[in-house]
């Protein structure tokens, strides 16, 4: 993992606060992804593959509404709060 740190915005909270927020990682997982290192990217932000589904499926409902987009938009929405909940207890544990 060859992450430039230079490009990355620090997190505030983790510099006042001492510890990361929920969103730590999302940046060099998504730069990981670009970079080709999927797993790496799972294991830096677990959320970044179920977020990238709820994005794309938000994006296509605004241009073509399909039947129960609402609905899956939802059960996305929750999917993603919930992984992201768990992972930031689990980082606040360990």
């Amino acid at each position: 993992m060859n992450i430039d740190s230079n490009i990355m915005l620090p997190c505030v909270n983790k510099q006042i606060l001492g510890f990361e927020c929920s969103g730590c990682g999302i940046q060099r997982a998504f730069y990981l992804l670009i970079d080709g290192e999927f797993i790496n990217a799972f294991y830096m932000y677990p959320a970044i593959y179920t977020l990238i589904v709820f994005a794309a499926t938000v994006v296509v409902s605004l241009f073509y509404k399909f039947k129960y987009s609402n609905k899956i938009i939802s059960i996305l929405a929750i999917i993603n709060i919930l992984i992201i909940l768990f992972n930031f207890i689990y980082k606040l544990i360990n």
